[in-house]
C-alpha cells in the first residue's frame, strides 16, 4: 500500500516539476515566470520529500524531511521576492498586454 502512495506522490511532484518549468517558457514576464517557479517548485519539491518520508518511514529520517521542507518553504519566498526586487531595481521591461482596440501596448 505504501508504494502506491510513494509512487502518486512521486508522479504529482515530477508532474508539477514539469508544469513549473514549462511555465518559465511561457510566461512573458520576469515576475510571473518568477512566481510560476516558486510556487510550483516549493509544491514538487514537498510532494517528493512527502514521498521519500512515507518511503523510509523512519523517525530520524522524518524529522529531516520535515525540517528541509520547512526550510524550503521559508527560504523560496524570501529569494524570489529578492529576484523580483532586483528586476524591478534594474528596469527590467515588465509585461504589458496589448491594447484591445488599438492593437498597441498600453503606455
Amino acid at each position: 500500500m505504501s508504494e502506491i502512495v510513494v509512487g502518486i506522490l512521486l508522479l504529482l511532484g515530477g508532474a508539477l516539476g514539469a508544469i513549473g518549468s514549462l511555465g518559465l517558457v511561457r510566461m512573458p514576464d520576469v515576475l510571473i515566470r518568477m512566481h510560476a517557479s516558486t510556487k510550483i517548485g516549493t509544491l514538487s519539491a514537498g510532494l517528493i520529500l512527502a514521498a521519500s518520508a512515507v518511503w523510509f518511514w523512519d523517525a530520524g529520517v522524518t524529522v529531516r524531511i520535515v525540517l528541509i521542507v520547512l526550510f524550503v518553504l521559508l527560504t523560496a519566498p524570501i529569494g524570489s521576492h529578492m529576484i523580483g526586487r532586483a528586476a524591478v531595481r534594474l528596469g527590467v521591461p515588465l509585461y504589458q498586454p496589448p491594447d484591445e482596440e488599438a492593437g498597441t501596448s498600453r503606455e
